[in-house]
């Protein structure tokens, strides 16, 4: 699966994205996993510059919009977040989830694009990294991720406390099963995540990759 929009860093089939930075290709396969079997490969965020413009401009305390490709293979759904980095990548605070059945409704029906509302008291920055990050519940036991750089306002906040990111099935972190039909495998992993605080970024932050 892929997101295409906000469209990710270099996605060949996003929509409305920024022009490519100097030097970089278009990635063609965007919807692959970074991780497959515990083998690693690709960072965290599969591309380390950033867009030289924003992809999206979202309004703290309003709805959002996430829109995925209706040809990718949702592996019988999982688990899905959606998290903020205002610090280059190296943390990521949850801001919506979708556990168990991500890409499915409650008539087992594909959905390929979610709204939510982003809290209103996310930091603005103009430079955030969206992260949505999912553990497919069927197939090699895999770990997929896109990023998008966004721009937030609206905020009156500098901080923001929540759960940090869920990795599974990446080197380092671990590994579930297949769910086989069990939709609770791996819940723990997010129900117990510790919380994590990003505040807004200032021009003295250095770029450093989380992996």
């Amino acid at each position: 699966m892929e997101v295409i929009y906000p469209c990710p860093r270099y996605n060949a089939n996003g929509i409305d994205c920024p022009q490519l930075p100097p030097g970089e290709t278009l990635d063609w396969n965007i919807n692959a996993p970074i991780a497959s079997n515990m083998v690693k490969l690709q960072p965290i965020c599969k591309h380390a510059q950033p867009w030289p413009t924003p992809a999206a401009h979202w309004v703290a305390g309003n709805p959002v919009f996430v829109e995925f490709s209706t040809h990718g293979s949702p592996h019988d759904g999982g688990h899905c977040e959606w998290s903020l980095s205002y610090d280059h990548g190296k943390t990521f605070v949850v801001v919506y989830r979708k556990l168990s059945h991500c890409f499915y409704n409650e008539e087992n029906q594909l959905v390929t694009n979610y709204t939510f509302t982003l809290p209103a008291n996310v930091p603005n920055s103009d430079s955030a990294i969206l992260m949505w990050s999912w553990v497919n519940a069927m197939g090699n036991r895999e770990f997929y991720t896109n990023c998008a750089d966004i721009t937030i306002s609206g905020s009156t906040s500098a901080s923001f406390t929540g759960p940090q990111m869920t990795i599974l099935n990446y080197p380092g972190y671990p590994e579930i099963p297949e769910f086989l039909g069990n939709y609770s495998v791996g819940l723990s992993y997010y129900e117990n995540a510790p919380l994590v605080t990003v505040q807004a970024a200032s021009e003295s932050d250095i770029y450093q990759t989380m992996v």
